[in-house]
């Protein structure tokens, strides 16, 4: 089968369809006859997202000066309950010791970065509060 077509075959699946893109990264960088089973492909595609997630959400925590893990746990706490908490967001904050208009600027920055990475990790699933801050 042909990268092209075993892209096509993916993202014919309606689950993948809004990762076409992605799925056509991942098998641009398989190695061209190599025999690869669908559980080793499917396998690998799950690694690599998680991959580009951890490494999307590393960056957003390094431009807005924030511990990498914090910002981890703040979106799998939204992800988990599919409810944005503003509380949860200043908690997050509060490591910068920022005056209340700084801080007020730096939450609208964060959440500018957050709020689409959120939804595509939502997978179509509304998050509950998060309006607020989509544009």
């Amino acid at each position: 089968m042909t990268r092209e077509e075993l892209i096509g075959l993916i993202s014919a699946d309606a689950k993948f369809m809004n990762e076409r893109d992605e799925i056509a990264e991942y098998i641009g960088m398989l190695k061209a006859g190599e025999g690869l089973s669908e559980t080793t492909i499917r396998d690998g595609y799950n690694r690599f997202k998680a991959e580009k997630n951890a490494k999307e959400l590393a960056d957003i925590a390094v431009k807005h000066q924030l511990a990498t893990a914090a910002l981890q746990t703040f979106v799998d706490g939204i992800l988990d309950r599919m409810i944005f908490d503003g509380e949860q967001l200043g908690d997050l904050m509060a490591p910068l010791d920022l005056g209340w208009k700084a801080r007020t600027q730096a939450e609208l920055s964060l959440m500018e970065d957050c709020v689409p990475y959120l939804i595509k990790r939502a997978g179509g699933r509304d998050i509950s509060g998060l309006s607020a801050y989509e544009q």
